[in-house]
């Protein structure tokens, strides 16, 4: 016995897909995936019509849906991020339906909770057996952790995983088990390695970027929380990244060594581990090759669900025992609400993925960022989208100055006698506008294209169309 199935037409229609149903994807092939193009397509040609997509998150490879939109094929879509130029067509009004966007603790509780449903989901498998057992850390398009996919393999009425490596059966470790798969196909190809990891996931070598990043490290040194058992996520963008660098030196001064390292793993929290500033990392996405070959070699990283990582409704989650995080941000208000979903225009340009869980949970949520981009302001009276609330967000580092936000003032009282440039939000606000100007309100269509839920199920903002 075994549940191969001869290719992905045939999966479809032995998943009884209909009219009106929910589909679902994950996103660890990012912006090299194949497989929702191609089961799309198969779908398409079925003339199955008026389908929810709920993924993980879109990249500008799945710009395939604009079409899917156009043609009625797809009617709805709920994700926890989206790029690219379908991110674009949705700005600009394509999609009937708004939108609903979640984050990564969000997405497993809606999932778990019921208040979404899944009909089919079609999991792409860098490896897996004839009976369905899979993982990401083995096959020639080895991803590293299939965390996000795993609630889906769940909860889904039909689960059906794409493979273009089956290996002898068992497979192991098993990230998905084969007790909740009903079928397996395998493909020529899932995605373009180049696009899954690039193995250039690189710290920043702009002295601005540097400068914010140093001082970021600093405030972590002084908040208090840089000692043993100190855990400590960042994100993958180049600013965030170089935190590292400015605090593995501190670390190695105080003879600090961390519990655990968390979220989207990058080389450089591997580095960390293997020199033993930290105990452990804890892994719900790899974002670079060297992240990959680690949690396939190395047992102390561990591959975690989502639902692990950060859902709210968990007994206990990983980001419930965070220390510190640094985010990244496109916006921030003089409220300290953070805009990560759209650019300053209004256009969609990302999502909260894991930011508004960590920032809720975390002691310390730190967001670097320039003061300006292209002569556009950081710090707005009002961001374009809340995406994660100011009641969460600790602290402001930028290249001319920190701001704490005032529900932390004994965090304030500890750095301003530590040397570092601390300030109020308004006055950095008044330092970028002698460079920027105060540019023009945008006039954003009344109609809302996308609906932000918190990681609870709430709406806490709406995004509009643009011209």
């Amino acid at each position: 016995m075994d549940k191969i199935l001869p290719n992905i037409r045939e999966s479809i229609l032995k998943s009884g897909l209909k009219d009106g149903m929910t589909i679902s994807f994950h996103h660890h092939l990012r912006n090299g995936d194949y497989v929702l193009n191609m089961v799309m397509r198969e779908i398409a040609a079925l003339k199955i019509k008026n389908l929810t997509i709920q993924a993980s998150a879109l990249f500008d490879c799945h710009y395939e849906l604009i079409e899917h939109i156009k043609s009625g094929v797809v009617s709805h879509i709920e994700t926890n991020y989206m790029s690219g130029r379908i991110a674009s067509a949705i700005s600009h009004g394509i999609l009937k339906n708004p939108v609903i966007f979640r984050s990564h603790g969000g997405r497993p509780a809606a999932i778990k909770s019921g208040r979404v449903h899944i009909d089919v989901a079609f999991l792409a498998a860098p490896a897996a057996d004839k009976m369905g057992n899979s993982n990401g850390s083995l096959g020639k398009s080895a991803c590293g952790s299939l965390g996000y996919a795993i609630p889906d393999s769940e909860c889904a009425e039909k689960v059906i995983i794409i493979t273009n490596t089956l290996l002898p059966y068992p497979l192991f470790p098993a990230s998905i088990k084969e007790s909740n798969v009903d079928y397996v196909v395998k493909v020529d190809a899932i995605g373009n390695p180049e696009g899954i990891v690039s193995g250039t996931t690189r710290i920043t070598r702009d002295p601005i970027a540097l400068k914010i990043a140093e001082y970021a490290a600093k405030l972590i040194k002084y908040s208090g929380l840089l000692k043993n058992g100190f855990s400590f996520q960042t994100g993958a963008g180049g600013a965030s990244l170089a935190v590292t660098r400015y605090l593995k030196p501190i670390m190695k001064e105080l003879e600090v060594k961390g519990s655990f390292g968390l979220g989207g793993i990058t080389k450089y929290l591997v580095d960390m581990l293997n020199e033993g500033y930290f105990e452990a990392l804890q892994d719900v996405q790899c974002f670079d090759l060297q992240a990959v070959s680690s949690i396939r070699d190395n047992p102390k990283h561990i591959e975690i669900s989502a639902t692990e990582y950060s859902s709210p409704l968990s007994k206990s989650r990983a980001t419930s025992s965070l220390d510190v995080v640094v985010l990244g941000a496109t916006q921030i208000d003089t409220d300290f609400n953070v805009n990560v979903h759209t650019d300053s225009f209004g256009i969609i340009t990302g999502g909260s993925g894991g930011h508004s869980d960590t920032a809720e949970d975390s002691k310390l949520s730190i967001i670097v960022a320039p003061l300006f981009r292209a002569r556009l302001p950081l710090i707005v009276d009002k961001v374009q989208c809340i995406s994660t609330l100011g009641a969460h967000i600790d602290a402001l580092v930028t290249q001319r100055g920190i701001a704490i936000n005032p529900k932390r003032q004994e965090l304030y009282e500890i750095l301003k006698d530590a040397a570092l440039p601390v300030m109020p939000i308004e006055e950095l606000k008044k330092i970028t506008e002698k460079y920027t100007g105060i540019p023009d309100k945008i006039s954003p269509i009344e109609k809302c294209v996308a609906e932000v839920e918190s990681r609870h199920g709430k709406i806490i903002d709406c995004i509009f169309a643009v011209e």
